[in-house]
């Protein structure tokens, strides 16, 4: 592993549990105040944590008793020590109270991070999805090439 690696995976890992935990605080510890995040729901862009905040609040207020398991795979890393670069695909999958899973989506995601003291911060979200050719409408589940 190399010096860059293992403080993205910190941030991988605490994506995860904060999301899983519908944890507030702790999901915008990982945000710059600056974070600009180009969403795939909804709203164009978030201009800083404020604006991000309101929205994973709705999101995870919206949850009601479900929670929702992250997993992130095909991870690569770039940068160097003032800018790194994150991209994989992520899944979420809804988990009921009794740890039944629900439903499941796939989104890709792109991260850009800055270091702030002995963390790194994500500066820059991109979420997407790829859109049909024929219906329009965004593909949430990654299909893998034969």
């Amino acid at each position: 592993m190399n010096d860059l690696e293992n403080p993205i995976v910190h941030v991988l890992e605490a994506y995860k549990a904060a999301v899983f935990s519908k944890d507030v605080d702790a999901f915008m510890r990982l945000y710059d105040q600056q974070v600009r995040v180009f969403d795939a729901w909804g709203v164009w862009s978030y201009e800083g944590a404020a604006a991000w905040r309101g929205m994973i609040e709705g999101w995870f207020s919206s949850l009601g008793n479900e929670r929702v398991k992250v997993t992130m795979d095909d991870v690569q890393t770039a940068g160097g020590q003032e800018l790194a670069v994150v991209s994989a695909i992520v899944s979420y999958a809804g988990v009921s109270a009794e740890g039944e899973d629900l439903r499941s989506m796939q989104n890709r995601i792109t991260w850009a991070l800055k270091p702030e003291g002995s963390d790194w911060k994500i500066v820059h979200e991109h979420t997407s999805a790829p859109i049909d050719f024929n219906d329009s409408k965004a593909i949430l589940q990654r299909q893998k090439a034969s």
